[in-house]
C-alpha cells in the first residue's frame, strides 16, 4: 500500500469514528475550546489502578479541541468546554487536545504506531491498552504534590487526570491501522537508530493495577484533530511504525519496525 493511500485510509477511518460519536443530531461531534486553561495528556504516562488510568498531564492555556461530550445540565445544554470553564473556579479541569510541539519533525518526541490488521506486516496486531484521556477530569489539588505510581512530585504545571482505559473490547479504541502513542525520539542519531525501543514496548503493556501505561488514540486521530484545530495541512511529525510478534504462550511484544518520518 502506498503512503498516500495509507494516510487516506487512516483519515477515512478516523472521520467515520468521529461522526459516529456525534450524539446530537446535526451537531458536530467536535468542539474547539478557545482560550482556556486545559490539561494536555497526549504525551502522558499513566498509573493503572483499579481499572482507571491516572495520567500525569501538562497544564496549558490556549485553544484546544475535543469530542464535545454534550449533555443537558441544570442550566441547559452543555459540552466539554462548559465543564472545563466551570472547573476554573472549582478545583478541576478537563483534558482536551492540541498538538505537542515536541513531536513536530526534528523534535525529541515521535508518534509511535501500534499496528492493526492493515499495517501489521508479517507480525500481529498490537494488543490495545492505553489511557483514553479526551474529556478526562483532572484534579488541581494534585499539582505540586506526590501521586502513587510516579517517582517525583508533580511540577506546578502538571496535573493528574483520571482517564478510562481503552482495551480491544472498547468501541472505537483502534482502527484497521491500530492506535498511536507518543514516545522518545532521537533526531540527531544515525538513520535507523532514531526511534526509541521504549516507544514500541508501550504497545504491549498489560494494564494491571500498578502498571505504567501510555495515553493513546486510534491511528490518525491526532493528525486529523490538529488539522481541524489549527488548519490543514498538519505539520510533519516524527513517526515510527512498530512491529509486534506473539510467542508460543500467546504473549505479545512489540519492537521498532521502521522510522516513517517524512
Amino acid at each position: 500500500m502506498t503512503s498516500a493511500r495509507w494516510h487516506s485510509g487512516i483519515l477515512s477511518a478516523v472521520a467515520a469514528l468521529l461522526l459516529a460519536s456525534g450524539g446530537v443530531e446535526g451537531a458536530s461531534p467536535l468542539v474547539v475550546c478557545s482560550d482556556q486553561t486545559y490539561a494536555l495528556c497526549a504525551e502522558a504516562t499513566c498509573f493503572s489502578y483499579n481499572n482507571v488510568a491516572y495520567c500525569k498531564c501538562d497544564v496549558l492555556t490556549g485553544d484546544s479541541i475535543s469530542v464535545a461530550f454534550r449533555f443537558s445540565g441544570p442550566s441547559g445544554p452543555q459540552d466539554v468546554c462548559d465543564v472545563n470553564e466551570q472547573g476554573a473556579t472549582n478545583g478541576f479541569m478537563v483534558s482536551t487536545f492540541s498538538l505537542p510541539p515536541d513531536a513536530v519533525k526534528g523534535g525529541p518526541t515521535a508518534v509511535y504506531t501500534c499496528p492493526g490488521k492493515a499495517n501489521k506486516g508479517a507480525g500481529v496486531a498490537a494488543p490495545v491498552a492505553y489511557g483514553q484521556c479526551d474529556g478526562g477530569i483532572c484534579f488541581k489539588s494534585s499539582s505540586g504534590n506526590s501521586f502513587p505510581g510516579f517517582d517525583t512530585p508533580l511540577q506546578s504545571d502538571e496535573i493528574i487526570c483520571a482517564c478510562p482505559i481503552a482495551l480491544s473490547s472498547t468501541p472505537g479504541s483502534t482502527n484497521p491501522f491500530g492506535y498511536q502513542v507518543f514516545g522518545s525520539y532521537h533526531p540527531t542519531a544515525p538513520p535507523g537508530q532514531r526511534c526509541d525501543p521504549s516507544g514500541c514496548a508501550a504497545c504491549s503493556i498489560a494494564p494491571s493495577t500498578g502498571a505504567i501505561i501510555p495515553v493513546g488514540a486510534p491511528t490518525g486521530s491526532g493528525r486529523l484533530l490538529t488539522a481541524l484545530l489549527s488548519g490543514a495541512p498538519a505539520p510533519a511529525l516524527n513517526q515510527c511504525l512498530c512491529t509486534c510478534s506473539q510467542d508460543s504462550s500467546g504473549n505479545t511484544s512489540c519492537v521498532v519496525g521502521q522510522d516513517t518520518t517524512p
